[in-house]
């Protein structure tokens, strides 16, 4: 029922006016509506294209270097010192899961579910890299599957990414809401809105940096099961940077084992190694026993 006031001040027409201008406007653009409706969804399935690219970009420099290596050793890894195209391989993956680990997480806005996520995608790079790498085959052309657990080899590279996206990830997870969402203007604005991504860096750094120089590195031995033969490596020193006295091979040592250790490193490749550095190619007589 209309209002009485709106009658005898002659508005109830105007009124009447109004609302059916509006349900012409509503019913004239249906479309219009839908579209606002679905527009959020389209938004959080949309990808960011120069990221995919470069994913793209990095899996096709990965085959390269995997295939034309042998053949071109200035594509392939470096020995022990220096830098080759394909030392860039790592690097290139693990910017792309720092990339992808602050557009995912804008995603999902409970800490719990981010949680949630973050652990099971670990497990499944865990689970395929030690399915991949882990040594489950041994040959393709004996066609020889299956692990042996005495020679697993526990931390590829695949290993290697689960663990450090587990903990970048958490540590965006649990300080993405104190971060300031606009950067004030200054010289230590990008420092202190991303404050705790600095410490955990710094840390790192620090931890690396002490473990390399300072741990002590024993005298160690290991097993050639080829030639059922046990060779010696005297060590003994703290600072070394050579492929056989370092503190972070040490620590692998001691965590994971020389026997889960990969067993084809780079640098057999060594002019100390080999006559035909720094190609793939037989021992030499007088190699190191390392």
């Amino acid at each position: 029922m209309e209002n009485p006031k709106n009658l005898e001040e002659g508005l109830a027409h105007r009124e009447s006016l109004g609302s059916a201008e509006k349900q012409n406007e509503v019913s004239e653009h249906p479309e219009a509506e839908e579209k606002e409706e679905q527009q959020p969804e389209k938004q959080k399935s949309k990808r960011v294209a120069t990221l995919d690219v470069f994913r793209g970009l990095t899996v096709v420099l990965m085959i390269l270097v995997d295939d034309a290596g042998e053949s071109y050793p200035q594509i392939n890894h470096s020995p022990w010192n220096g830098c080759r195209l394909a030392d860039f391989v790592m690097p290139f993956f693990l910017f792309i899961v720092g990339m992808a680990i602050a557009l995912a997480l804008k995603r999902v806005p409970k800490k719990r579910d981010a949680v949630r996520r973050i652990l099971t995608r670990s497990l499944k790079l865990l689970f395929w890299g030690v399915l991949l790498q882990g040594g489950y085959s041994h040959a393709p052309s004996d066609l020889a599957y299956g692990v042996d657990m005495k020679l697993i080899r526990w931390c590829g590279i695949l290993q290697r990414i689960a663990l450090v996206y587990m903990i970048v990830a958490l540590i965006e997870t649990f300080t993405i809401k104190h971060r300031q969402k606009i950067l004030n203007p200054g010289h230590f604005s990008i420092f202190t809105a991303y404050r705790w991504q600095w410490l955990g860096g710094f840390v790192s750094f620090l931890v690396y940096l002490i473990t390399t120089f300072a741990l002590y590195v024993p005298d160690w031995s290991f097993v050639n099961h080829d030639e059922k033969k046990r060779y010696m490596v005297n060590c003994g020193m703290r600072g070394h940077l050579g492929p056989a006295c370092n503190a972070v091979g040490h620590v692998d040592r001691a965590v994971w084992g020389v026997n889960h250790l990969y067993g084809g490193p780079e640098w057999r490749w060594l002019k100390a190694c080999t006559v035909s550095a720094p190609r793939s190619g037989d021992l030499r007589d007088d190699a190191p026993a390392w």
